[in-house]
């Protein structure tokens, strides 16, 4: 599997950062990273890595200005894309085609191919706009996936928290990473007691 990661501008860089370590392990995928302008200034800023180091973990890494790059053609074999975060200025330019940055024009190539796009969007509250945008994609095929945390799997830090997201987000691409344990199966007996009463 070929996939193309983007990561914007938005704060939450660590997913895309988390989400390039676990792809890195997995067997058979390749991965095809493309980090924003912002995106570099946002890994300084809120994580322990170096800009060089993260697009070490990639197996490919391209310059968001390089409009010539293999993946901003549809001849390129790729079978699909994720941009985590995804800020609100990627997803309006992917939405209303702009094609202005590598990240934006691989999406809008993903999406003329029918190939597989998730946008893990980064904002909050969300204006009319925001949502305007995100059910347009939505309504094309793009999976929106806000990074929304899980408390039943009883995450005992942040980086537990980043991990489930992540494996989540992984299992769109039938990647699946989530251990046994953090798989919801049901209310355990003694809280169905009391969930009933």
């Amino acid at each position: 599997m070929k996939l193309i990661i983007g990561i914007s501008g938005a704060t939450g860089a660590i997913f895309g950062i988390r989400l390039l370590e676990v792809l890195n392990q997995v067997e058979d995928v390749e991965t095809h990273l493309v980090l924003s302008k912002w995106a570099v200034t946002t890994i300084v800023e809120e994580t322990e890595y170096s800009v060089d180091e993260v697009k070490s973990i990639a197996d490919y890494s391209y310059s968001p200005s390089d409009l010539g790059a293999a993946i901003s053609s549809g001849s390129f074999n790729i079978d699909g894309m994720i941009v985590a975060p995804c800020s609100m200025k990627s997803l309006a330019s992917i939405s209303l085609g702009l094609a202005d940055n590598l990240i934006t024009r691989a999406a809008d190539v993903i999406l003329k191919e029918r190939k597989q796009l998730l946008l893990m969007t980064r904002e909050t509250p969300l204006n009319a706009i925001h949502l305007e945008h995100m059910l347009k994609l939505s309504q094309m095929g793009v999976s929106i996936f806000p990074p929304m945390p899980a408390f039943y799997n009883h995450p005992l830090d942040l980086n537990e928290m980043i991990d489930h997201i992540v494996f989540r987000l992984l299992s769109q691409f039938n990647i699946h990473q989530l251990p046994e344990d953090k798989i919801w199966t049901g209310f355990k007996k003694r809280n169905l007691k009391r969930a009933i009463t």
